[in-house]
């Protein structure tokens, strides 16, 4: 079994790649940069990108299947490049914002539904996973926490159900590992909603200093993100925290479900995570 891994050196992807190793697989990690790229040792690096439809024959060469990361205007090309190559199954990192309709106005929406598509329709074998709010989400804040204890953002009271990227990857790998995934969507969340209030103070109990919460207004919020984040993308998490505020989202089982074990919490997360956030504030 050979199995390539895009976003190898991202928090999903990298826990693929760990957690096929522990399972005595050796993947294959797709990477712009093979000189400068960090992955476990004995890992295969191969060149390749998937905004650059030419290198991606030489990448796929022998291999079964893929651990698919979102590039918005890529699916097409990477559909056609594995069908070519022989690949029998791709687990496609989507997102739980293609479920509920909103695909023709949410951004993030609709970057994930038409690499779906792409794949869905290519004939190869296929295994969606559909997080909802990723726990490393968080590590945005770390800056802050570091340099101040305070996190500045809109909506403390708006309600996620983060889930661990180790829980992610675990169905990502049962997927490629165990018979009976193929042709499945699997919405996913963490065990537990909590406000963005609750995920700051449990940050700060890993870290053992309190962590504040300071809320920002709206327009502050898309000033403070304007260089990184596309203003769609902030308007489309706006009404996604404005909309959540006093709700409770379903805390699914699907984790537990696919891979035999619990969904980690995100206390779990940030003890996982406490170096990111530890240096000491002023």
């Amino acid at each position: 079994m050979t199995i390539l891994v895009t976003g190898a050196t991202g928090n999903v992807g990298g826990s693929v790649v760990r957690q096929l190793l522990d399972k005595g697989i050796v993947p294959r990690a797709l990477t712009r940069d093979p000189g400068n790229a960090t992955v476990p040792a004995g890992v295969e690096l191969v060149r390749g990108d998937l905004t650059e439809p030419d290198s991606l024959p030489a990448a796929l060469d022998g291999v079964d299947h893929v651990f698919l990361f979102a590039v918005g205007g890529t699916g097409p090309a990477f559909a056609e490049a594995a069908v070519k190559a022989g690949v029998r199954h791709v687990v496609f990192l989507s997102s739980l914002a293609v479920v509920g309709g909103t695909a023709q106005t949410n951004p993030i929406a609709r970057l994930h539904a038409a690499i779906e598509d792409a794949v869905r329709t290519s004939g190869l074998q296929w295994t969606f996973l559909r997080p909802g709010a990723f726990a490393t989400n968080a590590l945005d804040w770390a800056p802050q926490i570091r340099a101040t204890g305070v996190v500045r953002t809109p909506y403390g009271e708006a309600v996620q159900t983060p889930i661990h990227e180790a829980d992610i990857a675990a169905v990502g790998v049962t997927a490629f590992t165990e018979a009976g995934h193929a042709g499945k969507a699997y919405s996913l969340t963490g065990p537990e909603a909590l406000t963005l209030r609750e995920q700051v103070a449990l940050i700060g109990t890993a870290i053992g200093r309190p962590v504040a919460l300071e809320e920002l207004g709206e327009d502050e919020f898309k000033a403070a993100v304007a260089d990184h984040m596309p203003p769609g993308y902030a308007d489309q998490l706006l009404t996604y925290w404005r909309g959540s505020v006093g709700t409770t989202p379903p805390a699914l089982p699907t984790v537990q479900e696919v891979t035999g074990r619990p969904a980690r919490t995100f206390a779990q997360w940030t003890r996982d995570h406490a170096a990111d956030f530890a240096t000491s504030a002023p």
